[in-house]
């Protein structure tokens, strides 16, 4: 049976915040009408009756941004009373929230808590890491705004998890920051690599991450998995677990280790979608998933050729030992210019290579000894 999912951006690119490194901003400045305003409740309608008629058997709903709690809690409540009102086919329906954990508050945590949101919290470390790069609009660092979400979201007993971004700051300090999050109980985690601009050639700024930066940075991340591991605690790190996933025949959940991108939905607020979060530019746009159909939105992304087009690059990885593991990566990693696919390789593939060698053997015997639990 039919499942869906969709990630909804409701505040467009508004934010609170002025991260030095955010990829979205970029984007938006790119595009003929930078910032969408909050979506409306005939947009969200539309987008959700189109979802809903589709799925019939699960449909999972993200939220991301700019900082989509700035569509405000009325839009939310509303959200959850248009799924009742639209679910003819009593599809499964999941949530999830990327926030900038800024500005929650008790309410907030309680509506998350109630209508079971899984909630993604921006935390790059401790003090000095996190506030290196994520500033509020003042340029003052956010530390404790954040620390003091997360607070709430435990009190009230929100899922969570923390989504932290790899700088080559960032990079040399993983294993402070480790110790960090295990201090906390932050034991959900999931790391990307900082991305330059799409237009720029990579490593013209600080926080530009490097092939090596990033090397270490897995190496070092993994040796504090692994070893936590072996005490019987099996923590969420996103790559790590979709590594062993992949091991053990099974398909990744995330998107990069595909081999090819995946069809997403990437709906702004004014409904306009495209085929990625990385790629939501004016070239990029799909249609209007308010207004035309599913199928209409799929052959335009075959005219395209998005997906076609990040499955043929990587055909310069047949014959590498580790492509069943790699897959190549995500597309994005294989662009320093524009948005043609055109460089030959990906950017962190040598650091791919190094850490496959350095951590296949101990994820191999790992999965081993849960297949035999």
């Amino acid at each position: 049976m039919p499942s869906i999912t969709v990630m909804l951006k409701p505040a467009s690119g508004l934010c609170t915040m002025r991260c030095t490194y955010c990829f979205y901003a970029d984007e938006v400045a790119a595009r003929r009408v930078p910032c969408c305003g909050v979506m409306s409740e005939d947009v969200l309608r539309g987008v959700l009756a189109r979802v809903l008629d589709y799925a019939t058997d699960r449909c999972t709903i993200a939220f991301q941004g700019g900082e989509p709690t700035l569509a405000g809690l009325p839009f939310y409540r509303r959200l959850i009373e248009l799924e009742r009102e639209l679910n003819e086919h009593g599809a499964a329906i999941s949530h999830a929230l990327q926030t900038n954990g800024c500005d929650l508050d008790d309410e907030w945590a309680a509506f998350f808590a109630e209508h079971d949101f899984l909630v993604g919290v921006s935390l790059d470390g401790d003090r000095d890491i996190h506030d290196a790069n994520r500033v509020d609009v003042e340029g003052r660092g956010t530390f404790d705004r954040v620390m003091a979400s997360i607070g709430l979201l435990k009190k009230h007993g929100v899922r969570f998890n923390i989504l932290s971004v790899v700088t080559e700051q960032s990079a040399r300090r993983t294993q402070s920051t480790g110790r960090f999050f295990e201090r906390r109980g932050l034991d959900f985690q999931q790391y990307i690599p900082c991305l330059d601009p799409l237009d720029e050639e990579p490593g013209g700024h600080a926080w530009s991450l490097t092939s090596d930066g990033f090397e270490q940075h897995l190496k070092t991340s993994f040796d504090q998995w692994y070893r936590a591991a072996q005490r019987g605690e099996l923590r969420y790190h996103r790559f790590f677990v979709n590594l062993l996933n992949l091991m053990d025949g099974q398909r990744p959940e995330a998107c990069d280790l595909c081999g090819a991108c995946s069809r997403q939905l990437v709906v702004e607020a004014d409904g306009s979608v495209y085929p990625c979060d990385f790629y939501m530019r004016d070239e990029y746009r799909l249609g209007n998933l308010a207004t035309d159909t599913l199928d209409e939105i799929e052959r335009a992304r075959d005219e395209l050729g998005f997906v076609q087009a990040s499955a043929a690059l990587k055909a310069s990885c047949a014959g590498c030992a580790w492509e069943r593991l790699c897959r190549g990566g995500c597309r994005r990693y294989w662009e320093p210019l524009g948005g043609e696919a055109q460089a030959p390789r990906n950017r962190f593939c040598d650091a791919y290579k190094s850490f496959f060698a350095y951590a296949y053997p101990k994820l191999s015997c790992l999965l081993g000894q849960l297949r035999g639990k």
